[in-house]
C-alpha cells in the first residue's frame, strides 16, 4: 500500500505566467509578479558582496525564490532585500543552516504526521462503528496549513534560496558524481516548489478521505452468493473486501479440485458487477440478502426482492478526487497536471516512458508461452479470472485448510503477530541485535480495511503494521498481505532511521518500497517453515513473477489512460466515467490479453479499488515488481538481510540512480522477458 508522507517532494521547473487567462478572466490563482530584470538585478547585488560565491548557485536560488514570491510578500526593493539579507555565502554557514532545517523540518513533519496517524485510527482500525465525528476528524489535516505558513514568516524563502531545486534530468546527469551531502541539498531543494492554498489541500483531504472509507467498507458477504444453480458454496460468515480479498479468494480456490473453478466464476461475475455498477446496491457490505450473481437476483428469506443497483458511486467518487486535484493544476507551473506530478514529480519517470515500458512489457511474445501453460496445467482453456493464476507458486502446492490453521495458530491477534516480528526477521537472515533494533520501531494494529502501512517521519517514532485479523486468528491471505506490508515497515524504518541526512529518508517512489514489500511476502512459506522442495523452484517462480507483473501492468495502463481521459473530459459525470473505464479496460484487454487467453470485451481490468481511493498509484506496483526482480536477480548469491540493508540507506536519490547504485543497471522489463525464455525451455 502506500507510504504515507507529509512533505510534498515534488519536482517542479517553475515559470512565469499571467493570473489571467488571455480573455480576461480572472482565474483567481495568485502567482509571482517579480520580472527578469528584478531576477538578474538580485542576483548581481547577491554576487558584487559576495565575490568568492558560486553565480550560478546564487542565480538559481533567486529564481526560484522569485517564482515563489508573491505581492503580499513584499515589493520588488524588498525582495532584493530579503535575497541580499539571506543568502548565505560560505559553505559553512550553509552546513549549518542545513542542519538546522533538517532537524526543525524532522520535529514539525513527524508530529503532524503522528497527529494524522491517531485521528485516522477510528477509520483505519476495528475500533467500532464510524461516527460522523470520526469522519470529520479523520478527513482533517492538521497540516494543511503548514507551508502557507512557511512562506508567510518567510522560512521556504530561505530554503528556496540557499537550497534550490534541481529538475530531474539534471539530477540525473549530475547525481553519479555528488556527495551524500550535495545529494541531500539538492533533495531540501524539492521542499517548496509550488504554494498551493491550504483550503485546496483540505479539500482534497476530505475527498480522499471519503473514497477511501466508501472502499474499506465494501464487503462482499461470499456465504451468500449463489451459482448459477443457486446453490452456496462458500463458508457462511466469510466476508471479502473488493477488491482484494475476492481476489485472493480467487487465487486460492486453485487448490479446490472439487468447487474451486465454480466459486472463481462466482467472484469473477462479483466483480464484473462491481466494474459496470449493475451489483444491487442491498448486497453491498450487508450480510442478509442471498445474491446470484449470475441473474443478478436477490433474495431475503427465500423470497425473490428488487433491488437497485449502485448508482454509479464507485466513479463519483473517483470524479470527485479528480476535481479536487484539478483544482490544485493551476499552482503547479510546470507539472500543471495530476499525472505530470504522480510521474514526472513523485515517480520521478514520466507517464510517456512508463507507459511504453509497459506496453513493452504486456506485448511480449513470451507471455503466450506462459498463458500456454497455464492452461495446460489447469486442464482447460484459460477464462479472463486465471489473469490471477497462482498455482506457479510453491504454496498452491499446500492445503488452504492447513496454511489457515497454521497462521491462525501463529497469529490469533495483533499482539502476537507484533511478538513475532524479530523472529520473521531473522529467519529472513537479519541478526538477533538487528531483527529486535527495527522490530522496536514498528507497531501492529487490528486494521479495519486489508490493512496498510503507515511509516514515521521522525526519529523517535514509529511505523505501524495495520493487519486485518478477524476473532478466528489470522488466515493465510491475511498472513501473506501482512507479511507484505511488514516489508514496508522495514523500509520506512531503515530509510529512516539509517540514512545518514533527513532529506534523503525514504526511497525514490513507492515503487521501491513495493520491492521490498514484494520480497518479503515472496519469503512467506519460508517464514511458517511451511516451504514445498521442488527442483523447478526457480523457473516457477520467474514464470509468477512475469505472470504477476502481467497482470498489475494491464490495470496500470487502465489507470493511467482513464485520467487521461478525465483530463480531455473534465466536464464528464460518474455515468459517463463509468463507460469511459469500461472501454479503456475492454481496449486494454483485447490489444495485450485477448491474444493471450483467446477471449474479447473483457472489463475485469477496471476492478482495482486502488483507482478509486489511491489516484495514480497502480503503476507503482509494477515498478515494484520490476525492481524486486532486479534485486531478487543481484543479491541471488547474496545475504538478504545485508543487500536490503545496503540498498535501502540509500536514501531518497532518483530511481536511476538508486538503481545504478544498487545494481549497477537502469530499470529495464529485460531482464525478467529473458530469464521467462530461459524458464519455459527448461521446463519444457
Amino acid at each position: 500500500m502506500k507510504n504515507i508522507v507529509s512533505i510534498c517532494v515534488l519536482v517542479l521547473t517553475v515559470a512565469f505566467t499571467s493570473c489571467t487567462k488571455p480573455n480576461g478572466e480572472d482565474t483567481g490563482v495568485q502567482q509571482s509578479t517579480i520580472s527578469q530584470a528584478t531576477i538578474d538585478n538580485a542576483t548581481d547585488e547577491i554576487a558584487g558582496k559576495y565575490t568568492e560565491a558560486d553565480r550560478s548557485l546564487i542565480a538559481r536560488g533567486v529564481k526560484q525564490t522569485a517564482a515563489l514570491w508573491f505581492p503580499e510578500d513584499g515589493n520588488t526593493d524588498e525582495f532584493i532585500a530579503f535575497c541580499k539579507e539571506n543568502f548565505l555565502a560560505s559553505e559553512d554557514e550553509r552546513a549549518l543552516a542545513f542542519k538546522k532545517l533538517s532537524r526543525n523540518f524532522e520535529i514539525i513533519y513527524g508530529h503532524f504526521n503522528q497527529m494524522n496517524l491517531k485521528l485516522l485510527e477510528p477509520l483505519h482500525l476495528d475500533m467500532g462503528k464510524v461516527g460522523i465525528v470520526d469522519q470529520k476528524f479523520g478527513a482533517y489535516s492538521p497540516g494543511a496549513h503548514l507551508q502557507t505558513d512557511f512562506y508567510k514568516n518567510k522560512i521556504a524563502f530561505i530554503v528556496t534560496l540557499n537550497f534550490p531545486e534541481y529538475a530531474l534530468a539534471e539530477k540525473n546527469e549530475k547525481g553519479s558524481q555528488w556527495s551524500r551531502r550535495q545529494w541531500a541539498y539538492a533533495r531540501m531543494g524539492d521542499f517548496f516548489t509550488a504554494r498551493v492554498p491550504s483550503k485546496y489541500k483540505i479539500n482534497y483531504s476530505e475527498i480522499e478521505t471519503a473514497a477511501d472509507m466508501y472502499i474499506a467498507d465494501y464487503n462482499i458477504f461470499a456465504g451468500r452468493l449463489q451459482n448459477k444453480a443457486g446453490e452456496k458454496l462458500f463458508p457462511a460468515e466469510m466476508k471479502l473486501l473488493s477488491h482484494w480479498n475476492i481476489r485472493d479468494e480467487i487465487k486460492s480456490n486453485y487448490a479446490d479440485k472439487d468447487n474451486g473453478l465454480d466459486k472463481q466464476r462466482i467472484l469473477y461475475r462479483v466483480m464484473k458487477r462491481i466494474v459496470d455498477q449493475t451489483i444491487p446496491n442491498e448486497v453491498v457490505n450487508n450480510s442478509t440478502p442471498e445474491w446470484n450473481p449470475f441473474t443478478n437476483e436477490v433474495f431475503v428469506d427465500g423470497k425473490k426482492k428488487e433491488a437497485a443497483a449502485e448508482p454509479n458511486t464507485r466513479y463519483q467518487k473517483l470524479l470527485d478526487l479528480f476535481h479536487a486535484v484539478k483544482a490544485m493544476d493551476p499552482y503547479y507551473p510546470t507539472l500543471d497536471t495530476y499525472i505530470k506530478r504522480a510521474f514526472d514529480g513523485n515517480m520521478e519517470v514520466s507517464q510517456q516512458e512508463t507507459e511504453k515500458l509497459f506496453v513493452e512489457f504486456v506485448s511480449s511474445p513470451v507471455l503466450k508461452e506462459v498463458g500456454a501453460i497455464i492452461s495446460k496445467r489447469l486442464g482447460r482453456n484459460l477464462e479472463p479470472f486465471d489473469i490471477w493464476y497462482d498455482g506457479f507458486k510453491t504454496r498452491s502446492m499446500l492445503d488452504q485448510d492447513k496454511l489457515n490453521r497454521a497462521t491462525q495458530n501463529r497469529f490469533p491477534n495483533a499482539e502476537a503477530m507484533k511478538e513475532e516480528l524479530p523472529s520473521i526477521l531473522v529467519k529472513l537472515g537479519f541478526d538477533e541485535e538487528k531483527a529486535n533494533y527495527l522490530s522496536d520501531k514498528i507497531s501492529v494494529d487490528p486494521a479495519r480495511g486489508s490493512g496498510h502501512a503507515w511509516g514515521a517521519s521522525m526519529k523517535g517514532a514509529k511505523a505501524h503494521l495495520r493487519t486485518r485479523i478477524p476473532g478466528s486468528g489470522m488466515d493465510y491471505k491475511g498472513y501473506n498481505i501482512a507479511i507484505h506490508e511488514f516489508g514496508h515497515n522495514v523500509e520506512q524504518t531503515i530509510s529512516l532511521y539509517d540514512v545518514d541526512y533527513y532529506a534523503l529518508n525514504g526511497v525514490p517512489n513507492t515503487a521501491f518500497t513495493e520491492a521490498l514489500a514484494f520480497m518479503f511476502q515472496s519469503r512467506d512459506l519460508m517464514i511458517l517453515d511451511m516451504e514445498v522442495d521442488n527442483p523447478d523452484k526457480e523457473h516457477l517462480n520467474t514464470l509468477d513473477k512475469c505472470w504477476s507483473l502481467y497482470e498489475i501492468m494491464g490495470v496500470g495502463i487502465v489507470d493511467q489512460r482513464v485520467w487521461k481521459w478525465m483530463y480531455e473530459h473534465p466536464e464528464a459525470d460518474a455515468a459517463q466515467l463509468k463507460q469511459a473505464v469500461i472501454e479503456i479496460s475492454t481496449t486494454v484487454w483485447n490489444d495485450y490479453y485477448a491474444p493471450v487467453f483467446g477471449q474479447k470485451d473483457e472489463t475485469l481490468m477496471g476492478i482495482y479499488s486502488h483507482m478509486i481511493a489511491s489516484p495514480l498509484y497502480l503503476s507503482a506496483y509494477s515498478f515494484g515488481q520490476i525492481i524486486e526482480f532486479q534485486l531478487e536477480e543481484y543479491i541471488a548469491d547474496k545475504k538478504f538481510a545485508d543487500e536490503v540493508y545496503r540498498t535501502f540507506k540509500q536514501g531518497k536519490l532518483t530511481p536511476n540512480q538508486w538503481m545504478l547504485e544498487a545494481v549497477g543497471q537502469p530499470l529495464s522489463v529485460q531482464p525478467i522477458i529473458n530469464k521467462t525464455k530461459k524458464a519455459i525451455k527448461a521446463l519444457k
